[in-house]
C-alpha cells in the first residue's frame, strides 16, 4: 500500500473540485431548490401527503439520491477520463501505484464529492420543509454505499468511453431516466399493479426505497433487499474494475 500515491491523486481530484465550486455545489443547490419550487409547491398543493408523510418531505430523499448518483458518476468519469484524454495515464500506470491505490484515489474523491453534495442538499431540504431522520446511521451508511457504487460506476465508465460523447451517453440516456422512474418523487405503491411490477425491475428503485426507509421508515421493498441489492451492485463494480486493469481493457485513448 502506498499511501502517498492514494492522497496526491485524492488531492488533485479534491482541487478540481474546489476549483470550480459555482459547478460543483452552487449548481445543484440551485437545481434542488428548484426542483422543491416545481415539485413540493406545485405537485405539493394537490398530493398532501403519501403515506403519512407530507409530499415536501417525502421527496427529499429521493431529490438526495438524484444528486448523489448523477455527480458520482460524473465526477469520476470525468476524473479517469481526463488522464486518457491528455495522455498522462501512462505516467500512473508506469508508477509504483497499484491498480487498487489508483481507484481508491479516484474513487475516494469522487465518492466524497457526492457525499459532500448530499450533505449539503439535506441541509438546503431543511430550509423548506420540517425533516426529522428515524435512522440516522443507516442513512449515512445507504448514503456512503450509494456514493461508493456510483463512483466505482462512473470510473467504469469513464474508462470506457473514447470521447465526451460517449462519457455524457449512459448517465443521460440510462442512469437519469432510471432515477426518475425508480420512485425518486413517488411510491411505487402510487403506481396500477402490473406497473408495480415492472417498476420493482429498476435497480434504482431497491437504493431509494432504503433511503427513504431510514428517512421515515416507509419502504416499497424490504430494507433488507435494498442493502443486498446495493452491497451488490458495488460488487459487481469492482470486480469490473478489477478486470479493467488486469486486462488494460481501453486504459488507453
Amino acid at each position: 500500500m502506498n499511501p502517498r500515491a492514494v492522497a496526491a491523486i485524492y488531492r488533485q481530484e479534491m482541487g478540481r473540485f474546489f476549483r470550480t465550486v459555482w459547478q460543483s455545489l452552487v449548481a445543484p443547490v440551485i437545481s434542488t431548490s428548484l426542483y422543491f419550487v416545481v415539485f413540493g409547491a406545485a405537485i405539493g398543493g394537490r398530493i398532501q401527503e403519501v403515506e403519512g408523510v407530507s409530499y415536501g418531505a417525502f421527496i427529499v430523499p429521493g431529490l438526495i439520491m438524484l444528486s448523489v448518483m448523477t455527480q458520482g458518476i460524473s465526477n469520476a468519469a470525468f476524473g479517469i477520463y481526463m488522464p486518457k484524454f491528455i495522455g498522462t495515464i501512462f505516467e500512473i500506470l508506469s508508477a509504483p501505484v497499484s491498480a487498487f491505490e489508483a481507484v481508491l484515489g479516484y474513487v475516494g474523491a469522487a465518492a466524497t464529492k457526492a457525499l459532500v453534495i448530499g450533505l449539503i442538499i439535506l441541509g438546503t431540504a431543511t430550509l423548506f420543509v420540517d425533516l426529522q431522520i428515524r435512522h440516522p446511521v443507516w442513512m449515512i451508511a445507504f448514503l456512503l454505499l450509494t456514493c461508493v457504487s456510483f463512483s466505482l460506476m462512473g470510473f467504469i465508465i469513464g474508462i470506457w468511453a473514447r470521447n465526451f460523447e460517449q462519457l455524457q451517453l449512459i448517465p443521460l440516456l440510462v442512469v437519469t431516466p432510471l432515477i426518475f422512474l425508480g420512485g425518486s418523487f413517488y411510491s411505487i405503491s402510487m403506481l396500477p399493479g402490473i406497473w408495480q411490477d415492472i417498476a420493482l425491475l429498476n435497480p434504482v428503485v431497491y437504493l431509494i426505497s432504503g433511503f427513504r426507509w431510514s428517512f421515515f421508515g416507509l419502504a416499497d421493498v424490504p430494507v433488507g433487499v435494498s442493502l443486498a441489492a446495493i452491497a451488490g451492485f458495488t460488487l459487481i463494480c469492482l470486480v469490473v474494475v478489477w478486470a479493467i486493469f488486469r486486462t488494460g481493457w481501453r486504459l488507453r485513448r
